[in-house]
């Protein structure tokens, strides 16, 4: 009762005329932002924080959200209607939110999308609401034994997006692991893998880079080469039954929602995890447990769902320790954290007791965006399928430049640029071998956090790699991922053994 009481406090601020003035533009410009190859919503929280100081920090604070929120959002809409992710965040939505605008079922695909961000947002929200602080001692027990094993499972999911040829899913998997390795060792400072003794190595190679290349430029080589130079307008028809429409057929994926919801919440808490492994990670829950796994990278709306209830609700998530425990738990919640020192606010258990008024304004406002922002997204979803009408002529050169200015834009280094272009071949060309790419974009992800959490962990058990398996946490993470890597393989294994069989047996 005195959550509840305390929400409705925090609704009268929020709902101020100058507060929601803040929130509605923020969820304008996050939705602007996120479709934006290369930007997203460090980028834009970064770019607008000075913008901030023009009001009070409560206000302020809650414009900054309303961008993470709308970015959050926005980063499908490029994922979807041109096949290049808005932010890292999106990759994942790209994987099956392409297919669906190609088949001319774009709007499907962005209902799904915007539904979906809604419910993972919603349910964030409420979990945030209701157990802050118990949830936030229960993401300090995760130490590097933890996150390491939370990491595993990620890639035993893997497995499951490769479909039945696993040793390329596995092949694919390694060139995602060595590209994550390139710069400089994360521990002792090392240089290595330093092609060709460039100095752009250093930094290693950036996420965003590797996404555009390989599906804008990648994407770009493929479709004009099956083509064969007969590229017709896509058809994608847009109205108020087809939205319904949309809307129905989205009760099956209900239980997809809800998985992302969850499981980005969680994932989002942890320190140095954030979204985008939330996203990736739920996308493979989502198809390894799917009982139509292979039409998963087809069009499959739950492939749409999953990763973006999954990433709305880590944004959340990544709030929870950086106001209860002064630890950003994403790059952008960093950013804010910065804001809120900047403010003279002080993160942490006492926040909640010495600033109670900003506090729970700030939670209210966060129903109030995820509101804002769907229906902002599903109202313009006309205007986003005249984009599928364009010719390819047109739109071609459109992506490209895109993609030139998303992989120039966040280092402003042209080195990531010549990369971009080298990924887009080798994506073009990996394709025609009909190699997995997804698995090499989720390991590159996931690789640079597992390496630090397993040598941190290596080091705090002096080499005792059964730590691993006795801490109940991780112990309980390892035997997950154990089932989730064997769970495929037997399945395949039924499946040729059954053929086997009727293949011997006697004709009647």
């Amino acid at each position: 009762m005195e959550i509840f009481t305390a929400l409705l406090d925090g609704f009268a601020v929020s709902l101020q005329p100058l507060a929601l003035t803040m929130i509605v533009i923020g969820c304008a410009a996050g939705l602007v932002i996120g479709a934006l190859p290369g930007l997203g919503s460090v980028n834009g929280v970064a770019i607008l924080l000075p913008v901030t100081f023009l009001v009070p920090p409560t206000e302020a604070m809650m414009f900054l959200a309303a961008i993470y929120y709308g970015a959050m959002y926005g980063g499908s809409i490029s994922s979807i209607m041109l096949g290049i992710p808005g932010a890292s965040t999106a990759v994942a939505t790209t994987f099956d939110g392409r297919p669906l605008a190609q088949k001319g079922l774009a709007d499907r695909a962005l209902i799904a999308a915007g539904v979906a961000s809604f419910v993972g947002g919603t349910v964030s929200i409420i979990l945030f609401t209701l157990f802050a602080p118990p949830l936030a001692m229960f993401a300090l027990k995760f130490g590097p034994h933890e996150s390491f094993a939370l990491m595993v499972m990620a890639f035993a999911t893997f497995i499951g997006l490769g479909g039945d040829d696993i040793p390329k899913t596995i092949f694919s998997i390694c060139i995602g692991l060595v590209l994550s390795a390139v710069g400089l060792d994360p521990v002792v400072g090392m240089p290595r893998m330093i092609f060709f003794d460039l100095p752009g190595f250093y930094a290693g190679i950036g996420f965003l880079v590797l996404a555009i290349g390989i599906y804008g430029i990648g994407e770009i080589l493929w479709t004009i080469e099956t083509s064969r130079g007969k590229v017709e307008m896509s058809q994608a028809v847009v109205n108020a039954k087809r939205i319904f429409e949309g809307l129905r057929r989205l009760k099956r994926t209900v239980g997809t929602m809800m998985m992302g919801s969850i499981l980005g919440y969680f994932v989002g808490m942890l320190p140095a995890a954030g979204a985008t492994p939330a996203s990736l990670m739920a996308y493979g829950f989502a198809k390894t447990m799917a009982r139509n796994p292979e039409d998963f990278g087809k069009g499959e709306v739950r492939g749409v769902a999953a990763p973006e209830a999954a990433n709305n609700a880590a944004s959340t998530g990544a709030l929870l320790p950086m106001m209860t425990l002064g630890i950003p738990g994403s790059p952008t919640t960093a950013i804010l954290l910065g804001g809120m020192i900047i403010w003279g606010l002080t993160p942490g258990p006492l926040l909640f007791i010495n600033d109670r008024d900003f506090v729970w304004g700030l939670i209210s406002s966060l129903y109030t965006a995820n509101l804002v922002t769907a229906v902002m997204m599903l109202g313009c979803i006309p205007l986003f399928v005249w984009v599928l009408r364009m010719p390819f002529t047109i739109l071609a050169p459109i992506i490209f430049m895109l993609c030139v200015v998303g992989g120039y834009a966040p280092t402003q280094v042209m080195h990531d640029v010549w990369l971009m272009f080298l990924f887009g071949v080798g994506a073009y060309l990996l394709r025609k071998l009909d190699y997995p790419m997804a698995p090499a974009v989720l390991a590159i992800v996931l690789g640079p956090i597992a390496e630090k959490t397993f040598r941190q962990a290596m080091i705090t058990s002096q080499g005792d790699i059964g730590d691993f398996f006795t801490r109940p946490l991780s112990g309980s993470f390892m035997l997950a991922a154990l089932l989730l890597f064997v769970y495929p393989l037997a399945q395949t294994w039924m499946r040729k053994r059954r053929q086997a069989q009727q293949e011997g047996a006697p004709a009647e």
